[in-house]
Formats: structure tokens, sequence, C-alpha cells
């Protein structure tokens, strides 16, 4: 059987393999190998793909998963508190683009038609390029990645009247108002039908398919439901693409978007790198050898233009200003839209090939310089922050500095930001939040004591009382500003302590010799919440696991976590003297054994070896409590208890587990009619590996037992 598309598909994959090796071993972005690679198997160099066209549909559909995977993992509620940087920052900076672009091509003898063309053109970015760049760097969710998406959306739906302008800059489009005032109304009409029919039908189909648990017609569904309403927009004229994002954000934050999220993800790998691939392809070899310097120097300009003009959008919106060069420097390239605008343009008359061929040519040389110029952006910056100056109200700081003492600094305002701002708060003690983004600002002001401002500047923190500080807390996505906040601190204050949060590991060394005092690697520490559960599920001692834990910190963290007392070490201590000691919180529940006795009648330390330390009740602590202390089961009352010496090593896990309680060891020991059922009901516990009746007597009941260590012991207990 003859497939046409298959020996292409074949040599773009070798091709790609080749050339991703050699771009591995000299550090460059797989973006920039997988657009060589569509240059070299391209008709004008090695001519390898011989249905090109064909190749460009395989890549669409990369663009359309990308979208959806994105929609997939934003919910409609973050994306209408974007609504400011979308419609504000994405409006300012189309039109300051075309604007400027319009004024530069009527200076050089250009048409206004022309040059408004040319505008259009330059004031698209590269969705697919940005977006994953940022993915790979993790920081889509970073302030800086928040504000781009939100101008790629915009821009992306400023494609559709551009579509529509085209022809009629050139002359060639029906301009009369009436046929306008109803292509317009038919859209209204279907947007509104296919909301309706998102918001009751799919719902419901979704629920007809989770039913069946079938993944493969839940892929099916989806898929066919991305591609559907993706087909849709674009027969509204709008892009394939917005509407793969709409599909994806109608099943985000439903219980299945994270299994269809797994699912796609390998297609859309796969389809995202032959789009990329068959932009190379559209590059004229000849055309740029003849027109290197020309095609580098218009190349160099549009990055510069475009990264100066999206800044001025990016500080409107409220941000400040490291975030917005940041994000206004990813957004210098040429967009993929821009290829669809630039082919419509050739075919109206607006633009000739060696023009369509010069903007093609500069437009994939910024696409490939996109990974550098993001990789150099924090340095510029950094840079320019530094040598920008920001008033503050001296007396205002003053008081400030006065009012904050001892408190804590809180640097970003995330899920992270969040909890410590709550346990602050409960623990009593006084803090100051710093967050970047404005919306976020806007929304939590009044409720908490939180104030916009890039705490990378020292001025920022000098009016936060950053001198007076005892801890501040860097918990941002963003790895440029946490080492730079780092570095800032740890000069302004050389006794505060620093902790910050990092995504991975390496950056743990890099944090450290800045200045950092606790640096917190969100891999490595859910590594390590992950194995403490599992081996507390098999009963393993929490002495076991917490040597466990202290010896993978030791070694990640270079350094050893000790506590000193005296000239003693802490944890030797507790292997020498207190092996076996646990000292943990019991709820008395209502009804139960406990509820109502006083300690005396209890018999906690002669049947289970517990000591009581202390009781709390209505708020209050009662230490050391006497027998004549009583136990009531109500919300308020808690004992804490301390496993004794004696008890069986496994047993002891007992009192941090949550499956079992001394209730439930108590009433087994007063509902059990003999020692036979005693055994029953305590191997129905599942505390130990083997429990076997050992001996009986008048007095008591002594089980053998195994813990899943193979360690074995003897629990005695008084009849």
């Amino acid at each position: 059987m003859d497939i046409p598309l298959l020996p292409d598909i074949v040599a773009i994959f070798c091709l790609s393999i080749g050339v991703l090796l050699v771009c591995h071993q000299v550090k460059i972005p797989p973006i920039v190998g997988f657009l060589l690679t569509g240059v070299l198997c391209g008709p004008t160099a090695l001519g390898l793909v011989q249905n090109p066209h064909a190749v460009e549909l395989l890549a669409e559909i990369g663009v359309v998963l990308l979208l959806f995977s994105i929609g997939l993992e934003m919910s409609g509620e973050e994306l209408m508190r974007l609504k400011r940087p979308v419609f504000v920052g994405g409006t300012a900076q189309v039109v300051l683009t075309v604007g400027a672009f319009m004024c530069l091509g009527v200076l050089t003898g250009q048409t206004w038609q022309q040059s408004m063309m040319y505008g259009f053109l330059a004031s698209l970015s590269s969705t697919a390029i940005v977006l994953s760049r940022l993915q790979q760097k993790a920081q889509s969710e970073s302030p800086q990645g928040r504000l781009d998406f939100s101008v790629l959306i915009f821009q992306d739906i400023a494609v559709v009247p551009m579509m529509l302008a085209i022809p009629i800059l050139a002359g060639r489009g029906d301009t009369d108002l009436g046929g306008m005032l109803v292509s317009a109304g038919r859209t209204l009409v279907i947007l509104v039908g296919g909301w309706v029919l998102a918001r009751h039908v799919v719902p419901r189909i979704m629920q007809l398919v989770l039913r069946t648990r079938s993944k493969e017609l839940m892929l099916m569904t989806v898929l066919g439901l991305c591609f559907a309403i993706a087909l849709g927009t674009a027969s509204l004229g709008l892009s394939l693409a917005l509407g793969a994002f709409l599909a994806g954000l109608l099943l985000s934050g439903s219980e299945y978007s994270l299994n269809v999220l797994e699912g796609i993800l390998p297609f859309k790998d796969v389809f995202t790198s032959l789009f990329f691939i068959s932009v190379g392809m559209l590059l004229d070899v000849g055309f740029l050898v003849h027109h290197l310097d020309k095609v580098f120097l218009f190349a160099a300009l549009l990055i510069f233009l475009k990264s100066i003009l999206s800044l001025p959008p990016m500080l409107l919106v409220g941000y400040p200003l490291r975030v917005s060069i940041l994000a206004a420097m990813s957004l210098a390239q040429i967009g993929e839209f821009s290829f669809v605008l630039a082919r419509s343009a050739v075919n109206s008359g607006l633009m000739d090939n060696d023009g369509y061929q010069m903007f093609l040519a500069a437009s994939i040389v910024t696409m490939m310089l996109t990974p550098t110029v993001m990789e150099i952006a924090p340095k510029v910056a950094s840079f320019v922050s530094r040598h920008m100056h920001m008033p503050v109200d001296e007396e205002a700081a003053a008081q400030r500095d006065e009012s904050l003492k001892d408190h804590l600094i809180i640097v970003g305002f995330g899920v992270g930001g969040k909890h410590l701002a709550r346990t602050a708060r409960e623990a009593g003690i006084p803090y100051v939040i710093l967050e970047m983004n404005p919306d976020t600002v806007s929304r939590y002001g009044g409720k908490e004591p939180i104030h916009g401002g890039d705490a990378s500047k020292p001025l920022v923190l000098e009016h936060f009382g950053i001198q007076s500080a005892r801890v501040i807390a860097v918990v941002i996505s963003d790895p440029s500003a946490v080492r730079a906040i780092t570095a800032v601190a740890r000069k302004l204050n050389p006794k505060v302590h620093i902790v910050v949060r990092t995504r991975f590991l390496g950056e743990v060394d890099a944090l450290r010799r800045l200045g950092a005092d606790d640096v917190i690697p969100e891999d490595f520490e859910t590594s390590i919440e992950i194995f403490s559960r599992v081996l507390g599920h098999y009963l393993v001692p929490r002495q076991t696991i917490e040597r466990f834990v202290n010896s993978i910190r030791h070694e990640y963290y270079n350094m050893a976590r000790q506590l000193r007392m005296t000239g003693m070490d802490l944890p030797s201590l507790a292997d020498e003297v207190l092996t076996g000691l646990e000292v943990v919180a019991c709820k008395v529940e209502p009804g139960c054994a406990l509820d109502g006795k006083r300690l005396m009648d209890t018999s906690l330390r002669k049947k289970y070896g517990v000591t009581v330390v202390g009781i709390r009740h209505a708020g209050q602590i009662i230490p050391s409590p006497g027998g004549d202390a009583f136990l009531h089961g109500d919300p308020g009352r808690n004992i804490a208890g301390c496993a004794a010496n004696g008890i069986p090593e496994a047993l002891s896990n007992l009192w941090y587990g949550t499956d079992c309680s001394v209730v439930e060891i108590q009433d087994a020991i007063e509902d059990a009619e003999n020692a036979a059922d005693l055994l029953r009901r305590i191997q129905k516990m599942k505390l130990l590996k083997k429990v076997a009746l050992d001996r009986e007597t008048e007095q008591k009941v002594r089980f053998k037992t195994t813990d899943c260590w193979g360690n074995t012991s003897y629990l005695e207990i008084r009849k």
C-alpha cells in the first residue's frame, strides 16, 4: 500500500534526530533545531519533502493541540482575572505597533495601505514559540508568563479584523455597511448558539462518556470536541488555534481535564514539532544567501522595535518595570499567523514576492533568536531596573519602618504565599505581602496587608522594613527574580533569615551562594513527602523515616540540620534515651470508653504504657494533669499521650497513624470474650505483620508479635 506522505514524514523525523542531537551538544534550544530541520529539508535546500503542503496541514494540528492543552490547564475564573491584560494590554500593544510601523512605512516611501499591512504583520507574535518556551522554563505561571499569554490571546482575536482588512486595503474588499452588519449579526447568533451548546449539551455528553470508563472513548470524544469547536471558529473567520483554546477552556476545571491532558500530550509534542519544521520549510535558502546582511539587519530591527513598542502597554496594565521588560522581550518575534496575513497580502497585490521572502526570512530569524532573547531578557531587565530610580516618600517609609518590627515579608501571593500568610495570621506574626500582579493586589487589597511592588529593587524592600524584618520568604515562580531578590535582601540586611522556593534542585547551590538560608526545591520536597507517606503506610517507625529524610536532605542540601543542647546532639539523645517514645495528640470521641472517666480510672499507663502529659480544653492546656482530671468526649478536649518503652516498635506507629487509635485497642480489650477473640480483633487492626497467642494465665495474656521489619517482641495485656 502506497502512502504518499510517509516518505516525507520519515525524512523529517530522521533529519530532525541528527539536527537535535547537534543542537543538544551545543546547548541550542529544540525549537531552533526544528526550524533548522525545516530549512534543510525544504524545497530550496535538500528538497527531502515532496509534499510540503500536507506537512503544513499536519503542523496546523500541532498549534491546535498546543492551544487546547493550554486551555485545559487554565480555568475560566483565571481567564476572567486576566481580562485587563488581555483587552487593555493587548489592545495597546497591537494599536501602538501598527501605528509605529505605519509611520515608519510612510516615511520610507510606502503607501499608507502597505504601511498598515506591515504594521499588521509586525504586531503579531508567535503563540506556539513563546508558550512552548515558557513551559520549558517553568515560567507559565510567572507574572511575565501570564502577561505574555494575555497579549497573545488578544493577538489571536485581532487576526480576524486584520484578515478582513487586507482585501479592503488592497481595494478589493466589500465595504458595504449593510453586508458587514449582516455578517456581524450572523456571527453573534452562531456564537450565542455555541455558548448554549457548550453549557448544556457538552457536559451531558461528557457524563455519558465518563460512565463507560473507557479511556479510548474519552480521548476520541475530547479530540472530536476540540477539532469541532476549532472548525466552527474557523468558519466564522477566527483562527483554529483560538477555537482549540476555547475548547480546552470549556473542559478545564472538570474532573476529567487531567486525564485528557495526559492523553493528548504525546500527540501535541509530535505535531507541534511539525509546525516549527513547516515554518522552516517556507524559507527560500537562495534568497537568504544573497540577502543575508539585509535579512539579519531587518530581523534585528524587528526585535528591537517590537521590544520597545511592547513595553508601554505592559506598564499601562500596571506591572512593574522588570516584569514588563521580560514580557515585552518575549514578544519580540514575528508570529505564525503573520505568514497567513502575508500570503493574503501577496494574493491581494499589497506585497510582491521579494518583499514576501524578505519578510519571511527575517521572521524565521526572529523565531530562531527568540530563545536567546528570552535568556538575556532577565539581565537586560535587571540592568534597566538598577538604573531606574523609584520615588519613595521618605516620611512614609520612616513611618512604615516604625510600624514593622520583627515582621515577615512574603514575596508572591500565589498558593504558597496565601498559605504562609494564613499561617502567620493565625500565629500572630506580623507580615506584609509584596506582589507584582496588579490584579491580585486590587483583589486582596483591604483583606490582606498586600502591596504592589518589585521586591528586587532595594528601595521597595527598604520601604517595607527589610532592615527590621526577621524573615523574608520568596515564594514566586520566576527563577531570575528569586535570585535578584535574594541578593538584594542579603545586602540590605545581613541578619535577615531568607527562605526561598525554587522549582528545581539545581538552583539550590546558586541561591545559597547569593545568601539564602533555606532553599526549598519543589520537586525534591514533593518526593520526600511522597516516600514519607508511603513508608508510614507500611508502618515504618517514624524515627526511621526521619533518619531517611535527614540523610537525603543532608546529601542534597549539603548541610546537617542538627540541634545541639549543652554539647549533646539531640538526635543521639533521642536514639539512646527516648527510643520508642512518641508524643501524639489523641481526641476523645463522644461515647468512647474514655468519655467521662477520670485519668486514674482509665488505666492508660497500666494497660497500654501511655502517660498523659497534658489536656487541652476550651482553648486552655492543663499540663501534667492529676488522676482526678476528667476526660470528656467533646470537640474541645484532647489528650496528649506518650507511648512508653516496652511497646513493640511497630505498635508505636499507632500514635501517629490514622487508621487506628488508642480507643480502638481499649475497645477491643474490653469487648473481647476471650484470648482468641482478642487475637482476632488485634489481627484485624493490621498493626503488626504477625500476631500469635504465646501464653495465657489467669492474670494476663501474652502475644508474640512480628513487625514489618522481622523484629520479634511480646505484648502483654492484663485481664
